[in-house]
Order: structure tokens, then sequence, then C-alpha cells
């Protein structure tokens, strides 16, 4: 008998969601109260938007955005160098079994936002919205 397996495209399950924010979580205390010795790290704030985890919770994709979005690809460079000393720091304070290995990723949600406002705001979406209102006679 085949044992059913979710679509890749589908939701994830509560146990990746709530395993997804303990290691946030995780990120965020080694990070206010070790922190990294690591000059790129050490000169940005960096925010942890969300944690990902894979179906079989080997791999956790964390979101990051530096404040301001300012030099992204050297706060990523960063974390990659890091990424075996904060695994080890994540594994002190998260009861796995197997600490999954991580993954950095620029969280895109804020410039996405930013762009539908910006579209939102445009000269064309105003007109066609009073066009919408104004009721025929």
């Amino acid at each position: 008998m085949k044992k059913h397996h979710p679509a890749k495209t589908s939701a994830p399950s509560q146990r990746m969601l709530r395993i997804g924010e303990v290691v946030r979580h995780a990120v965020v205390e080694v990070f206010s109260q070790e922190g990294l010795h690591d000059p790129v790290l050490t000169s940005h704030v960096i925010t942890f938007p969300e944690v990902r985890m894979s179906p079989d919770l080997r791999l956790a994709t964390v979101y990051v955005m530096p404040l301001g979005g300012r030099d992204r690809e050297a706060v990523l460079a960063a974390l990659e160098k890091n990424k075996r000393w904060l695994r080890g720091a994540l594994a002190k304070r998260v009861d796995m079994k197997f600490m999954p290995e991580l993954r950095f990723l620029i969280d895109e949600t804020f410039d996405e936002a930013d762009r539908i406002d910006r579209l939102l705001r445009s000269p064309e979406v105003a007109r066609d919205l009073k066009a919408k209102t104004e009721k025929p006679e």
C-alpha cells in the first residue's frame, strides 16, 4: 500500500511552523545575547522575520533583513561564513534530535509590500477607483 505524500506546494504543517518559530526565537536570542564576532554582523541591525522548515526538518531557511535594507549581500555572506558556529549555538538552545542545516535568504516581503503600496497610490489606480465610485445618471 502506498503512503500519501503531500505535494511540495502544500501548506506547511503545524509542526513545521512551530519548529520554525522555535528556531527563529533561538536565532534572535543568539544574536541578542551572544552576538557574532564578525565586523559586518556587529555593524548592522538585522531582523529575522521568519524561519521556514523543510518537511523533514533537516533544513531551516532563515529569512533576514538588515535595517534599512542596506548591505544585503555583505550580511548574507557574513551569515553564510558563520553558519557553522551559529548552528552549534542553536543546538544548545533548541531541543531537537538533529539541528537543521541553515540557509539564509533576504526577506523580500518588505519590498513587495512597498511595491503594492506604490501601485495603490499611483494616479492610474486612483483614476480607476474614482471612476468606479461615480454613479452613472
